[in-house]
C-alpha cells in the first residue's frame, strides 16, 4: 500500500466512525506502518476530514507537534501487541451510557460475540500522560475493546478495517443490552454460553469484509480493506 493508499485508508476510516455514530467531536483512529509507526487521522472532528493529511507518529517517541493528547494510547498498545494493525478511539452513546453504570455489553446475540472478552477502565479521566496511557494497554490486555468510564471506548484489530467493525459491533451490543435492560428484570437473562459466544466468533465469510464496505459505502475515497497490516509498508 503506498502512502497516498495509506492516507485515503485512514480517512476513509475516520469519516465511517462519524457517519455512523461511533464518534462525534472527539475520537481519533490509527493504522500501523511497520513495527515503529502508525498513521493517525487528522486532528479534528472526524465526520470534517476531507484530504487532510494525517500525521506519522513514532511509538517510542514524543508525539508529534499537533497530535492529540490521547494519541498516546495508540503509542502504548501498538507497543505491546505486535499484531494490531489499527487502533479506534470512539465515542459511542449506548457504550457510554453502560460505562456510567461501571458496565460493559454482554454477549446477547451474533455480533456481541466479538466483543465479549471487552475490558473496563474505571478512571473518567483524558489520556493525556504516557503513565495511564501503558496503564490502559495493560488493562487492555489482549482484548480487541475496552470501556473508558464516562469516557468512550478503545477498539484494536489485526487492520484498521477491523477495528473500525469492532467499534461497530461493540456500540451494536451496547443498544442490545441497554435495550433489553429496559425490558427485563435479570440482567443475566438471555445471555450467550461460552460455547456459543466461541460458535459465533467466526470471521469467515467476509463477515468484517461486508461490514466495512456497510461502514464505507458512499464515501467518495471509499477503501478497499486490508488483509494484513504489513501491506502498509509496501510500495506500489
Amino acid at each position: 500500500m503506498s502512502q497516498a493508499a495509506l492516507e485515503r485508508y485512514v480517512r476513509v476510516a475516520a469519516r465511517a466512525l462519524a457517519r455512523h455514530g461511533l464518534v462525534q467531536a472527539w475520537g481519533h483512529c490509527s493504522a500501523r506502518i511497520d513495527e515503529r509507526h502508525f498513521l493517525v487521522c487528522a486532528a479534528r472532528p472526524m465526520g470534517s476530514i476531507g484530504l487532510q493529511s494525517g500525521t506519522v507518529v513514532s511509538i517510542d517517541e514524543p508525539l508529534p507537534p499537533g497530535v492529540l493528547g490521547e494519541v498516546r494510547i495508540h503509542q502504548q498498545v501498538y507497543a505491546r501487541r505486535p499484531e494490531v494493525g489499527g487502533i479506534c478511539r470512539i465515542m459511542p452513546h449506548y457504550t457510554m451510557a453502560l460505562s456510567t453504570l461501571g458496565q460493559v455489553p454482554s454477549p446477547r446475540h451474533g455480533v456481541g460475540a466479538f466483543t465479549a472478552d471487552c475490558r473496563y477502565w474505571d478512571d473518567p479521566r483524558l489520556l493525556r500522560d504516557d503513565g495511564l496511557a501503558k496503564q490502559l494497554a495493560e488493562t487492555l490486555g489482549e482484548a480487541n475493546a475496552l470501556v473508558m468510564r464516562a469516557n468512550g471506548a478503545v477498539t484494536v484489530g489485526p487492520t484498521l478495517d477491523v477495528a473500525v467493525g469492532i467499534a461497530w459491533c461493540l456500540e451494536d451490543a451496547s443498544r442490545i443490552e441497554c435495550t433489553l435492560r429496559s425490558m427485563i428484570q435479570d440482567v443475566n437473562a438471555g445471555l450467550l454460553s461460552p460455547d456459543e459466544v466461541r460458535a459465533r466468533q467466526v470471521s469467515t465469510g467476509q463477515v468484517f469484509e461486508r461490514l466495512w464496505t456497510h461502514l464505507t459505502f458512499g464515501d467518495q475515497e471509499q477503501a478497499d480493506p486490508a488483509t494484513d497490516w504489513r501491506q502498509v509498508v509496501q510500495t506500489d
